[in-house]
């Protein structure tokens, strides 16, 4: 099983510098899921409007968090994070010596995707591996679940699927863009979606994502204009029920 290595997913190790610092309590008021108990989960950090701006895993390690998030906007991240920390004795920052596996089948010290079962298992690892990429974002995609900046980017979390996937979490307390992510799940005002559409048919100015080697797009559509039967079964409960 050496073909597991994401190279395109960093670790951001956070840490208490101080005895009387709680890494998960400051991590807990910032988030959209509860990182109080079990981990990981997958989480994201939302602007005030309550628009996906970084998702990512939560991990533990012994007092330490974990954060598995894209390679791409791990320093982003890192100073978004860091601004938030204002005086508070914390250390935020990327863990090199770490890496992010995934595989299809379980593997001895890997965890399920908290997000879907279908997706695969993950792990970390002091040892790097030969990439598997391409593999995982023709998975990933194939079950219709976007992810990362480029797919998210700029979208209200709850239009994400972030509620199917289990990204967020209604019984914790206050986080960015709690606000309006609440608002809009008691009212149920999810009017559009993030879907994986075959690219041909895809429109142009609801795309938020191609990939012409998969024949894929990711397009933010209208609930009202989906056909349930053309979804992902774990897609088209959220959007039925």
């Amino acid at each position: 099983m050496n073909a597991t290595h994401l190279k395109s997913r960093n670790i951001i190790r956070m840490r208490a510098d101080d005895p009387n610092e709680a890494v998960r309590g400051f991590l807990q008021g910032l988030v959209t899921n509860d990182v109080s108990g079990e981990l990981p989960v997958y989480a994201a950090l939302l602007s005030a409007q309550g628009k996906a701006m970084f998702d990512f895993f939560v991990w533990a390690e012994g007092q330490d968090i974990l954060l598995d998030c894209e390679a791409a906007v791990a320093n982003d991240l890192v100073k978004r994070l860091s601004l938030y920390r204002l005086r508070r004795k914390i250390a935020i920052e990327r863990d090199e010596s770490l890496f992010v596996h995934w595989s299809g089948d379980n593997v001895e010290g890997a965890v399920a995707d908290p997000r879907l079962s279908e997706l695969g298992y993950r792990w970390i690892s002091d040892a790097p591996g030969t990439p598997v990429d391409d593999a995982y974002l023709a998975h990933r995609l194939s079950l219709g679940v976007p992810e990362g900046q480029g797919e998210l980017g700029d979208i209200l979390w709850l239009e994400t699927n972030a509620v199917e996937l289990s990204g967020v979490s209604f019984e914790k307390g206050c986080y960015i863009g709690q606000e309006n992510t609440a608002r809009m799940n008691w009212r149920q005002k999810v009017n559009r979606r993030l879907v994986v559409v075959p690219l041909e048919q895809s429109d142009e100015k609801r795309r938020k994502a191609e990939y012409p080697e998969l024949g894929l797009a990711i397009d933010h559509l209208r609930v009202a204009d989906l056909d349930p039967a053309t979804l992902p079964d774990w897609q088209a409960a959220g959007i039925t029920a």
